[in-house]
Order: structure tokens, then C-alpha cells, then sequence
């Protein structure tokens, strides 16, 4: 079992204090008149949009920037959650605030149970090929690295097979079946032409 919390899109942001931060949202639209945002997760944690606390906001090209989050709920029936950050009191303010990235303290990572992991702890993992008869005994020879996660739908892994050649593959166990993060390998079942790609 899995974990979703969405790398950062370079390598690791850090705040102006240099603690090293990771994406967890995306702020999309202004949620009423008095000041309260929509954010799109990136993460499997509701308590990253609910629980008050400092968060940082980045703008595409920017600096992290220190903001306090004062409370946040699912919206019903979405997967959107509505945040009240200090200082944002207007709809004005909330709408100059769309599109930037919604950041926590990497080292607030939430703990997992046996056996789950973080989905960022896919990106750098080795790509083996199993054999699909037995893949629990047979780690095959590496075929790539996993450079990126794409969420969307489903979260998709962008696998470098050689360098400038990348393919996306459904992380979905039907078809990513072993992750062994001790030994920093995933290993793959992918249907005929999936590699191709």
C-alpha cells in the first residue's frame, strides 16, 4: 500500500531558512467572498489541509514563502479542500494567491504503517522487468529509473528507459506488482507494447 504525497517539480525546494519543503497542493480558485481558498490536493493526508500551522506558498519561478494555515475542510462530495490562510481576508486576496503551490516541512512526513510507503520515495527507485509467471522471485535486470510522478486519474510513473527516452507507466499493481524500497528497485508486469510507448 501506498502513500501520496507529490514530489516537488525541481528538486527540493527550502524555505528563505533552508529547510527542505514539499509540495502538497495546488491552490485553483477562491472559495466564497471572505478570503478562503480551494486547494487540489497532491497528498493522501487530509490533515496537511486541515489541521492550522505554518505551510508555505511558491509561485512558479519563486521563493517559498511563509504562511500560517488557520483551518480547512473538505469541500463535500470533491476532492477539494477549503483553507483560510492568515492575512487573506478578501476574495481580492484569495484570487491573487491562484496557482501557486502549496508547500509543508519535508520532515513533517506523516508516519506509515508496515509495509506502506510514500509515493515521492518511488523517484531515483531502479526499474527491473519480472517475469510475470513469477515476480516475486524474479527481479529481472534494470531497464530504467523512475524520474517523476504525474498525478492525475492515476498516478502515473515517468520511467527514463535510456537517456532522453521516457515512458509513463500506470502505477497500478496489476502492472507494478513489487516495491522494494530497502533495495531500491520497483519491478514491473507491463502488458505487450506498454514499454514501447
Amino acid at each position: 500500500m501506498n502513500a501520496n504525497e507529490a514530489p516537488t517539480p525541481e528538486a527540493d525546494h527550502l524555505s528563505p531558512e533552508g529547510t527542505p519543503l514539499l509540495v502538497v497542493g495546488t491552490l485553483v480558485a477562491a472559495q466564497g467572498l471572505g478570503g478562503e481558498l480551494r486547494i487540489l490536493p497532491r497528498s493522501d493526508f487530509p490533515e496537511r489541509f486541515t489541521q492550522p500551522g505554518p505551510r508555505w506558498l511558491l509561485e512558479r519561478q519563486g521563493v517559498p514563502r511563509a504562511v500560517e494555515l488557520l483551518g480547512g475542510r473538505q469541500l463535500p462530495g470533491k476532492s477539494l479542500f477549503a483553507v483560510r490562510l492568515a492575512g487573506v481576508s478578501s476574495r481580492d486576496a484569495a484570487e491573487a494567491l491562484i496557482h501557486q503551490e502549496f508547500l509543508v516541512d519535508a520532515s513533517q512526513r506523516p508516519k506509515l504503517a508496515p509495509g506502506e510507503f510514500h509515493l515521492l520515495d518511488l523517484v531515483g527507485l531502479q526499474v527491473r522487468l519480472l517475469d510475470a509467471a513469477a515476480p516475486a522471485t524474479s527481479p529481472g535486470a534494470p531497464i530504467g529509473r523512475v524520474v517523476d510522478l504525474i498525478h492525475g486519474g492515476n498516478d502515473l510513473l515517468a520511467v527514463e528507459l535510456a537517456p532522453g527516452r521516457r515512458v509513463l507507466i500506470p502505477f497500478v499493481e496489476a502492472i507494478v506488482p513489487l516495491v522494494n524500497l530497502q533495495e531500491g528497485w520497483i519491478g514491473l508486469t507491463p502488458p505487450p507494447g506498454l514499454l514501447e510507448l
